[in-house]
């Protein structure tokens, strides 16, 4: 704030001018002292100006509803909501989500600095601040093929944008532990702002290495002794409640009111229709006082803490010079949001968003489908004389167990076995037109007929496919090559349903209701094949990641990622 700006806030704050905005009768809910204070709050050009009796050519009387900060979502992926910016911003706000810190490293995996200009200014004027963590790791490891590469010096000028605010997830954890040179470079550039971590299952020595380079989160831990010892470490603990990942319930013992201001709500990766219909932060908060935890701890931790393990100290508390982003609750136990506020502007009302938003130009951000044509010979797969390594999925979690099987073949090629739920995976280069396709198989799914296809696969976002037979793979991709990238269910083939993303070929242009009815048809077709999981392409853009353990699949084929190299389908005898 400049110095003529603040003069003005100061003469409101001591009551020698009106302030533009008395919100009269408030049951305040202070997230530092965890009480509830019965009081009224003036707001002068969009800050706080104080707390008390004050004059203001603007009074709305609250008749003693609930007054507490403007959620933030401390870790997200917006593009895992399948929506652009803007239809973001549409959906959550009108659920009390004042903010989320957005590590956008699908855009920059696609299209580099092209991805994060792209983030940038679409997320300018919007009634949501969105703070930019600069990706860490473009692309997550060597074991496979995304759209570009950022080194230290690529990203050093996007420090420059008021909007950047640190170091994202540092996922390449071996690199960190032993000392990469250019994993360290990125460290090194975020020195004095916050660096996100991502060690999953990290430990002993090897934790205390990832610790010593200065990195201060953890969004990965999903287990309670894990997340006790990154506390002892120093980490903040992120907990995560996505549409796949829910690590709540199995962290929620550690919270503590000694403890508690070490943690935050994270979403990490939220579907549209998830948000549409079960919500955003207010849905982890239901879910954790449901559990047990205390309504003011569990809004701390779902704004002030945030705040503060991110270094906004303008945010996250209802509180004199800190920007009057506000939520007007129902309850403390629904969190059911009636009104919203950003900046002291009404933006949101039982449900509805209040304000036209800004469309912003996504014409370089198109035509990311670069592959050639395929058959079906580039999907078989020569059986082996041994056993084949399996994906096992593990229910409501990204991790992965890794098991051996027999497969059946036909002309000495393996195929897939509905009968013990193992269906054929394949990961399709689609940014170089390399040809790579990586193949294995996978257990899990329930899927007894057809394929499913995404062009999110987390983080370098080739295509992954799923499917029991060679000829709806073959055509589940092909679909997505004429979509310009998106989601497909495919059988017998036929397409029995599609969405389109063509934006980076992983959001859409299209509004939330229309994304969401559209994921809802995928969602059927996919259980009309047997799919028995939730959210199955979350699960199965997961399958692609590399530095999530314990076995994954990308372009370039078989990830141990426990041993961080690519190893044979085949068993070893």
């Amino acid at each position: 704030m400049e110095i003529p700006e603040l003069q003005e806030l100061l003469a409101v704050s001591r009551g020698e001018r009106p302030a533009e905005l008395l919100l009269k009768n408030a049951r305040v809910v202070n997230v530092a002292a965890c009480e509830i204070i019965e009081t009224s709050v003036a707001v002068f050009k969009g800050r706080i100006a104080g707390l008390g009796d004050y004059k203001a050519e603007k009074v709305i009387d609250l008749k003693g509803a609930l007054l507490a900060p403007s959620f933030l979502d401390g870790h997200i992926h917006l593009e895992s909501s399948l929506l652009a910016p803007d239809q973001f911003a549409r959906a959550v706000v009108p659920h009390g989500t004042g903010g989320v810190v957005w590590d956008p490293h699908e855009f920059a995996n696609v299209l580099g600095t092209t991805g994060l200009d792209y983030v940038l200014r679409a997320t300018e004027g919007l009634p949501l601040a969105v703070w930019v963590m600069l990706p860490s790791c473009v692309p997550a490891t060597h074991m496979e093929t995304s759209g570009a590469d950022l080194d230290a010096e690529t990203l050093a000028p996007f420090l420059e944008h008021p909007h950047v605010i640190g170091i994202a997830e540092v996922m390449n954890f071996p690199g960190v532990i032993y000392g990469d040179e250019s994993v360290l470079a990125k460290i090194h550039l975020g020195a004095a702002r916050p660096i996100d971590g991502h060690a999953p299952g990290l430990s002993g020595t090897a934790l205390q290495a990832y610790l010593a380079s200065g990195i201060g989160t953890d969004h990965e831990c999903t287990t309670l002794e894990e997340a006790r010892e990154k506390l002892r470490g120093g980490m903040s603990i992120l907990i995560r409640e996505g549409s796949t990942a829910k690590n709540l319930e199995a962290l929620l013992p550690l919270i503590k009111p000694e403890t508690a201001r070490r943690f935050a709500f994270v979403s990490d990766d939220r579907h549209a229709d998830d948000l549409l219909d079960e919500g955003h932060l207010d849905a982890t908060l239901r879910k954790a006082v449901a559990l047990g935890l205390d309504p003011i701890l569990a809004l701390q931790l779902a704004s002030f803490n945030t705040a503060e393990i991110f270094g906004r100290k303008d945010v996250g508390l209802i509180a004199p010079g800190r920007l009057a982003n506000f939520v007007q609750l129902k309850d403390m136990k629904t969190f059911n949001v009636a009104r919203v506020w950003h900046e002291g502007q009404l933006v949101a009302e039982e449900g509805q968003l209040l304000l036209e938003l800004p469309t912003p130009d996504i014409s370089d951000v198109t035509g990311t489908m670069h592959l050639q044509d395929l058959t079906l010979e580039d999907f078989a797969v020569q059986a082996p004389d041994s056993p084949v390594r399996i994906i096992e999925l593990i229910p409501e979690q990204i991790v992965t167990k890794a098991s051996s099987a027999r497969l059946p073949s036909i002309n000495g090629m393996l195929q897939a076995d509905k009968s013990r739920d193992i269906a054929k995976l394949v990961v399709v280069e689609r940014h170089r037109n390399t040809g790579n396709i990586g193949k294995g198989f996978v257990r899990g799914f329930g899927l007894q007929s057809g394929a499913l296809a995404s062009s999110v696969a987390h983080d370098s976002h080739n295509i992954v496919c799923v499917g029991t037979d060679d000829k709806d793979i073959l055509l589940a991709v092909q679909t997505l090559k004429q979509l310009g990238g998106g989601l497909c269910v495919v059988n017998n083939g036929k397409v029995l349903a599609q969405l389109a993303l063509p934006i980076a070929g992983l959001v859409s242009d299209r509004a939330a209701p229309e994304v969401a009815a559209d994921l809802g048809k995928i969602a059927q077709a996919a259980t009309s094949l047997g799919v028995k999981i939730n959210a199955p392409f979350m699960a199965l853009s997961f399958l692609a990641l590399p530095v999530i353990p314990h076995l994954k699949l990308t372009d370039k084929g078989l990830v141990d990622v426990d041993k961080f190299s690519i190893v044979p389908l085949a068993v070893e005898s």
